[in-house]
């Protein structure tokens, strides 16, 4: 960032959900040449600080730097008072969300990350998204079973494994992101949620820790010629199952127990389950109890009925699992407010089922012009890659895009590219282009360009 840049730095009212009422975000406007903005998102418990160059410098005398607080001169609180820690109070407005009203049960939904108050590539465990079919559940570690088997001599030993046995086994850790097939489906036809959290939070990006998948189908004598394809199942109420293919599954597979260092939350599918790197989240079975090798697809209810793509000439595509190149622009975001003109980073995130990223084009002009943006390390395989973007806002209306480029060369569709193949009435596997207006008043709302 040049110099000149840094007295103009912007400064962003983060508001997650729109929470903050248009009176509040009014007194922020007018408190622009102080750090009464910030005061005030944090107050909503908004997700992230407010930057403030000499454009919203505070007083060099006012009462907060020059009156020692209360926690510099008094005794904080012990060590181990909390013996796990939890977020500040003043991030308590950062939270994973359901969508009103997107189901009939809440067992049978979706929360979403809220992707526009994280930083880097990991999403903490508590933020995760979650989508079950059946509710979660807190299943005893000590009483849960893996089952491997198969048919016709696929297994040679088939075996029933405990927690105990599995976690004793050479295991790795790997990052990795789960997104759900379904994310930005709400998207297909026209604008229909204002947020990044609700377009995009259906992915989350995770450190996982578990044994590969293909160490345990060789424990198990797996006839690696003649096996085609695994099936998944969970252990919840929905019996979740998936097909996966040989080729997938004795790859980078893995059975997982851990989460961010730490064991899987009750949420995430604790105490053990599948991650299927690149591939549609549905995939990677929670509450994993049984893994059968089989020559051919199964068909089960959720790869036969759901989890498919219907194509305009009325058709339905089954096994499109992999996640494509997709990216989109976490701040400035839809629900979110400019309050001043001058120097921001635009931020994003950006992942591919098949690889890595390669690179980011960022556009303000709605698509018309691009330039590159700087990916920030690391860049792992199936993973979240960030990228950031040096923009001078001049106070009138601008249209923000990424366009993500993947290590096979392919390129992040535009929404009119995407439905001349795919048509309106699909549901999964939206990767299109995702455009953020920005108004001359600084609000930042959610928009198609074509």
């Amino acid at each position: 960032m040049s110099d000149n840049l840094r007295d103009v730095i912007g400064r962003v009212l983060p508001a997650p959900e729109n929470h903050l009422s248009p009176e509040l975000m009014d007194k922020a406007r007018k408190a622009r040449r102080s750090f009464m903005a910030k005061a005030l998102a944090m107050g909503a418990g908004a997700a992230s600080t407010v930057a403030a160059g000499k454009a919203a410098a505070a007083p060099l005398g006012e009462d907060a730097i020059l009156k020692l607080p209360e926690h510099t001169t008094g005794l904080g609180q012990p060590v181990a008072a909390r013996g796990y820690g939890m977020p500040s109070k003043w991030e308590s407005n950062l939270q994973r969300r359901e969508s009103p009203g997107l189901t009939r049960v809440s067992q049978a939904s979706v929360s979403f990350t809220p992707l526009q108050g994280l930083f880097g590539i990991i999403t903490p465990s508590g933020l995760h998204f979650e989508r079950h079919h059946q509710g979660w559940w807190d299943i005893d570690p000590s009483q849960h079973r893996l089952m491997i088997h198969g048919d016709d001599g696929l297994i040679k030993r088939p075996r029933v494994f405990t927690m105990d046995e599995l976690m004793r086994l050479p295991s790795v850790s790997r990052i990795h992101f789960l997104e759900c097939g379904a994310n930005t489906a709400m998207e297909w036809a026209n604008v229909a949620v204002p947020t990044v959290q609700y377009t995009h939070g259906m992915c989350s990006c995770s450190e996982w820790t578990g044994v590969l998948l293909s160490t345990l189908l060789d424990m198990c004598g797996i006839d690696r010629k003649r096996a085609k394809y695994v099936l998944a199942e969970g252990a919840d109420g929905s019996s979740m199952t998936r097909t996966i293919p040989i080729e997938l599954a004795l790859d980078d597979v893995i059975v997982a127990w851990g989460q961010n260092g730490e064991m899987l939350r009750p949420e995430n599918g604790y105490p053990l389950r599948l991650i299927v790197p690149g591939v549609q989240a549905v995939s990677s079975v929670k509450y994993l109890r049984r893994i059968e090798v089989g020559d051919k697809p199964w068909g089960t209810k959720d790869e036969s009925i759901h989890y498919i793509d219907l194509l305009p000439n009325g058709l339905h595509r089954q096994y499109s699992g992999i996640q494509e190149c997709k990216s989109v622009i976490t701040t400035p975001s839809g629900g979110q407010t400019l309050l001043d003109k001058g120097y921001y980073n635009i931020s994003g995130l950006a992942w591919s089922g098949r690889g890595t990223i390669k690179a980011v084009d960022v556009s303000v002009d709605g698509g018309r012009t691009w330039r590159p943006a700087r990916l920030e390390k690391p860049i792992l395989p199936k993973a979240f890659t960030r990228f950031n973007f040096d923009w001078v806002w001049d106070g009138k209306p601008a249209i923000l895009q990424s366009r993500a480029i993947d290590s096979t060369g392919y390129v992040q569709p535009k929404i009119n590219q995407l439905r001349a193949v795919r048509g309106t009435r699909s549901i999964y596997h939206n990767n299109a282009i995702q455009s953020w207006l920005v108004s001359e008043n600084g609000e930042v709302s959610n928009v198609q360009v074509y």
